[in-house]
């Protein structure tokens, strides 16, 4: 063989030991194409890539992802668009009764959109001016002048004589004890049937970020958090934020861990659609102002990100997961009662609709496999029965902070959202609906007009736009996932 044959078999192999040294080194697993990241370097840049187990349930959140973004998701937002569901009636005119009014928010954005009385359904107007006189009617004068029994019937005919007897100002007291009655079990403070409640479509008033900030809304959350949380002072604060109470949750019982939980949850969620619904430019025509609204990962990641949460960030967003749960399984417990809602708007072919619609969500629901267990709260004994008059009072409290809200779009959904997770809680933890669904009521062929155990329009659709907004916030978080990868 020639010297210059000789050279060329030498670049050839040297040629071939160069490639296959390429792909060893693409190939290991400890280095190269197939490496994994460092590992702060996946932490800092997947933060919101949560796994494993969400804490106090028995299920993790990969499987709550999957069953939120597959099942729940895509049904909730074909039912919330009803005319049953859109239509919310609450009082935005109500005084801060903590500290005074003077953070009213000026920006447009702030501003609720009035629906016109004509867009209402006339079946909800007739039947929200029903039910708020439902409680009471037995004991008001019609109730008692009405002659559905003959003589006969009246076997207590001495009794009927006093009870005629009865003086306005007792017929008053007594319709007082009625309202009282239906409270008695409520976890946040109703107030569509006061004077200046309105009706307010919420698709006409989406919840997003409106520039509404600074201490006004600072002081809510610190309100709630500091004020309201158990333990709560000025001193547990952390340095990110006066207003976040931070707590080791391992030194405290499951029922304040709970509380704190599903109040971070709310917030985690909040915040995530405000992210998802960020302001990112505006017009500027007075005449017809006009936003852009949209994903803001930057932002995101400022409100949840270890490095300016100081590693509390995370967490917050597993409390995400809890409340979710939480709320899952009120509507999984109450499915029985709901399934007996007529949804009446008057427009009988989409009443149809949403029934058809209900059911099927309450299905998906409870196949549910891993639900939270509520039991495990309030069971121990006499303790337990201090621990629920304190959560009653604290998210009563709450639902009242929201009422000093300086932005009155914010303050709607505040309410919608507060109301939905108090309705959740009297779900869970009513003895009415506990007796209600154990001595069979729900399948009986006929229920009367004032069972033992019921739900005002408000109240349901409060709770089912609330656990819409959980699950759409558990559906954009991964979203900003794709982003942050």
């Amino acid at each position: 063989m020639s010297t210059r044959g000789t050279r060329k078999v030498q670049r050839n192999l040297w040629a071939s030991l160069l490639a296959l040294l390429v792909i060893l080194y693409w190939a290991d697993p400890s280095g190269g194409y197939f490496a994994a990241l460092d590992e702060t370097e996946t932490n800092k840049n997947c933060f919101c890539e949560l796994e494993g187990s969400i804490n106090d349930c028995s299920c993790d959140v990969d499987t709550v992802d999957h069953f939120n973004n597959m099942k729940i998701f895509p049904r909730l937002q074909s039912l919330l668009v009803k005319n049953f569901f859109r239509f919310y009636k609450v009082n935005l005119r109500q005084e801060c009764p903590f500290w005074p009014d003077d953070s009213r928010c000026a920006m447009r954005f702030c501003q609720v959109e009035n629906c016109e009385e004509q867009a209402i359904p006339q079946g909800i107007k007739d039947k929200g001016e029903h039910k708020e006189r439902a409680a009471a009617f037995k004991y008001t004068r019609e109730a008692q002048s009405t002659s559905g029994c003959s003589d006969a019937e009246d076997f207590d005919s001495a009794l009927g004589f006093l009870d005629t007897s009865i003086s306005d100002q007792a017929h008053r007291e007594f319709e007082l004890w009625a309202k009282h009655d239906e409270a008695e079990e409520d976890f946040c403070i109703v107030d569509d049937h006061e004077e200046g409640s309105q009706y307010v479509d919420l698709l006409l008033n989406p919840e997003r970020y409106t520039g509404y900030r600074g201490e006004s809304a600072h002081r809510i959350w610190k309100s709630i958090y500091l004020e309201n949380c158990f333990g709560g002072n000025n001193e547990t604060a952390n340095k990110f934020s006066s207003y976040v109470q931070h707590l080791d949750l391992r030194n405290v019982c499951l029922e304040q861990r709970a509380f704190y939980r599903i109040i971070s949850g709310l917030h985690s969620s909040i915040n995530i659609h405000l992210c998802s619904k960020y302001l990112l430019s505006e017009s500027k025509d007075f005449l017809d102002p006009q936003g852009v609204w949209g994903p803001n990962a930057q932002e995101f990641k400022r409100r949840f990100s270890p490095e300016t949460t100081s590693g509390e960030g995370p967490h917050w967003l597993r409390n995400l997961y809890f409340i979710y749960l939480v709320e899952l399984r009120a509507l999984a417990k109450a499915a029985p009662y709901l399934r007996r809602e007529d949804y009446y708007t008057g427009i009988a072919e989409e009443d149809e609709e949403v029934k058809l619609a209900i059911n099927d969500l309450l299905s998906v629901i409870e196949s549910f496999q891993s639900h939270f267990d509520e039991n495990a709260l309030f069971s121990s004994g006499i303790a337990s029965i201090k621990f629920k008059s304190d959560y009653k009072e604290k998210f009563r409290n709450i639902s009242r902070i929201m009422s000093c809200v300086g932005c009155d779009k914010c303050k709607l959904w505040g309410k919608l959202q507060t109301q939905g997770l108090g309705t959740a809680l009297k779900i869970l933890y009513s003895e009415k609906l506990n007796l209600a669904t154990e001595s069979g009521l729900w399948d009986k062929p006929h229920i009367e007009a004032d069972p033992i155990f019921r739900l005002s329009r408000p109240e349901i659709v409060a709770l089912f736009n609330a656990f819409g907004r959980l699950s759409n916030s558990i559906y954009e978080m991964e979203n900003f996932r794709r982003v942050l990868r």
